[in-house]
């Protein structure tokens, strides 16, 4: 029996259409996305200046998507510690404005056991007045116990 095999064997696996619990997010203001900005690199003025998002179309500043998309991992953990994230991609649709919180969730969407396991999740956030604004794909694996 190889080590995913046994790994996959002990695992308690979910079944396909469960949900996650939901998470209320936020809100974060100016300076919650400033220091985030600091912190990721993430330095584009949409984020920061209120008068550039004013120009763009928007009535406050956007958090910054992958502010958002940090929100998933905790979620992920909160619902099964036992199971690591290890590929996570997001499609943006609207943005959510400082100020306003977001809801994140999410449902298996697909399980795979054997010589390749691996659980499949689609993951969503919704922002005010229940507006997607983002939905993402996250493939999880079963920790694997560590080498004596």
């Amino acid at each position: 029996m190889n080590a995913n095999h046994a790994c996959a064997a002990a695992i308690d696996w979910p079944q396909v259409g469960e949900q996650l619990p939901k998470r209320c997010c936020g809100p974060f203001d100016g300076d919650a996305l400033a220091r985030y900005a600091r912190a990721s690199g993430d330095d584009n003025p949409l984020h920061l200046d209120p008068a550039i998002a004013r120009r763009a179309g928007l009535e406050e500043r956007p958090i910054h998507g992958m502010l958002m998309m940090g929100h998933f991992e905790p979620l992920i953990l909160a619902w099964r510690p036992d199971l690591a994230l290890v590929n996570l991609s997001a499609k943006f649709l609207r943005p959510v404005l400082a100020g306003q919180t977001f809801e994140v969730s999410g449902r298996v969407i697909r399980v795979t056991t054997g010589e390749s396991p691996g659980i499949i999740l689609r993951l969503m956030a919704h922002g005010q007045g229940r507006d997607l604004a983002l939905v993402a794909e996250a493939k999880l694996l079963p920790h694997r116990s560590p080498s004596v």
